[in-house]
């Protein structure tokens, strides 16, 4: 039962409706109830309540998002990160209870609706449902032999779409070669995906910092698009393949009828050996759910003439003089844990700026933060006495003879077309590290922000070329990694 002060604490802060005050209640309650899930193994359901009704109890929408923003920030993601069975049993009651919650509330009777449809009624048909396919995820299944529709959800994220999903995606096309592909996700896969044959994505959005609602209205997005999807064909004429993703709540919330659904729980821990990585892991499941003995790697598939134009252009950089081209992006989607420092990126592109004959790439990366700290690179670099130029991708043709680190403004799909034509690629944890070895390039990862082995093995790049990770503990506080070892370890590794 949840104690007087928190309820106190509560009854104070929503009748003061002050943020900050609102931020730092939701937030101790958050972590409280980590607090008490992993080391006394509690599940403290009248926090969550209390989260909840902190997340919706406001006339202001900002002040609902505070609440939200502690529980899918903190708890949520929390129980997502460490591929451990406990956590993931907690993550579905937690995220059964948040839906049915919120199905209850004024607002909710269109989430009750659609849940209603497909048998599910309250927290107990949700949770037993989603542990059932937990529990079942990789026993052999008798699959249609020739679906005329494969549906896919995207993981919403880049680099896990390229890491998983265009995993399963390889492996279903190849069972059914004939079979028209439909990926449901965000619009920056089409730009990835474009070149497939037989692909095309179905635009939908996750909102990852909006309300309660806000964050679970995707899903009725997503049936719309599954029902547009497979509109004409029969149950069996249809197969829907997720890989764990956010837009059903990894899994909680239903699809389809479950005899045409195929689900990667990829954060069980019991099923797969613990040193594959997530890529890995998708070949290993669906070995298991279909019999078959095969493996695919990561694939990005861009356009025709995005990759003739990323040649053209490199190959003018190479007549000029560059021997050895080096991708660099030090972009960490806003997770600034994932990153050393200022003085290490800096002293790492002054080290590859050194060596004879090596022109450095840099992608200047995505938002005001990352671009900012590539144009500070840029202005040391030309201090330091080095040429250096600053342009975008279409214009990367144009750049001066003798240039030695150039900076590119460029989308994600122009990105990975230059990391497909460069000699290797450094970056931190990041999408440009799975693009990189999709494409069979060396692929040198500098690992930061987590210090959980499992999850590093996880979420290393996989592909057929050379792969190598060098980690760093950026959690301890105060700092006690040595930025000269961390270049020399990584300048050797580049060495053999």
């Amino acid at each position: 039962m949840i104690s007087a002060y928190y309820q106190e604490q509560w009854q104070q802060v929503k009748a003061a409706t002050d943020p900050v005050a609102c931020r730092d209640l939701a937030e101790e309650l958050a972590l409280d109830f980590l607090d008490r899930h992993y080391f006394n193994d509690q599940f403290e359901v009248d926090y969550v309540r209390l989260l909840c009704e902190m997340s919706t109890a406001f006339s202001s929408d900002d002040l609902n998002r505070i609440g939200a923003s502690a529980l899918f920030g903190i708890v949520v993601e929390s129980l997502c990160d460490n591929f451990e069975e406990l956590q993931t049993a907690a993550y579905n009651r937690l995220m059964s209870y948040i839906i049915d919650y919120c199905a209850n509330l004024s607002g909710g009777e269109a989430l009750r609706e659609r849940m209603e449809r497909f048998g599910i009624h309250n927290f107990e048909d949700l949770f037993y449902r989603v542990e059932r396919l937990r529990k079942t995820s990789s026993n052999y299944r008798d699959l249609p032999a020739a679906p005329k529709k494969i549906i896919v959800l995207s993981r919403v994220t880049i680099g896990a779409d390229v890491a998983v999903t265009s995993v399963l995606v390889q492996r279903l096309w190849k069972r059914a070669t004939q079979a028209q592909i439909v990926v449901i996700g965000g619009g920056k896969m089409n730009a990835l995906y474009s070149g497939h044959p037989r692909l095309s994505v179905e635009g939908v959005s996750y909102t990852r910092r909006g309300g309660l609602l806000e964050r679970l209205h995707s899903w009725f997005q997503v049936l719309e698009a599954i029902d547009q999807a497979s509109t004409g064909l029969a149950p069996e004429e249809v197969l829907l393949a997720d890989p764990d993703s956010r837009l059903s709540q990894l899994g909680v919330l239903p699809l389809c009828d479950d005899r045409s659904y195929l689900f990667f729980s990829s954060r069980s821990s019991q099923i797969f050996p613990q040193q594959l990585s997530i890529s890995e892991m998708v070949n290993y499941w669906y070995n298991q759910v279909t019999g078959e003995n095969d493996n695919c790697y990561p694939s990005v598939w861009l356009d025709r003439p995005l990759l003739q134009q990323s040649k053209s252009a490199v190959a003018r950089l190479r007549e000029h003089g560059a021997r050895h081209l080096v991708a660099v992006n030090l972009g960490v989607g806003g997770n600034s844990r994932k990153r050393v420092d200022d003085v290490f990126e800096q002293d790492l592109v002054l080290a590859l700026l050194s060596q004879p004959g090596t022109v450095v790439l840099l992608d200047k990366g995505f938002g005001d933060d990352e671009i900012s700290r590539s144009n500070a690179l840029l202005k040391a670099a030309t201090d330091s006495g080095f040429k250096v130029e600053n342009t975008c991708f279409d214009r990367l043709g144009e750049v001066a003879a003798g240039a030695q680190l150039i900076g590119v403004d460029a989308g994600i799909d122009q990105a990975a077309a230059l990391i497909g034509q460069s000699d290797e690629f450094i970056g931190y944890d990041s999408a440009c590290q799975h693009i990189a070895a999709a494409q069979e390039i060396p692929t040198f990862t500098i690992f930061a922000g987590s210090n959980n082995t499992r999850f590093v093995r996880r979420w290393c790049a996989y592909g057929p070329g050379r792969r190598e990770i060098i980690h760093v503990d950026t959690l301890t506080q105060p700092p006690i990694y040595n930025r000269k070892a961390i270049l020399l370890r990584l300048m050797h590794a580049r060495s053999q």
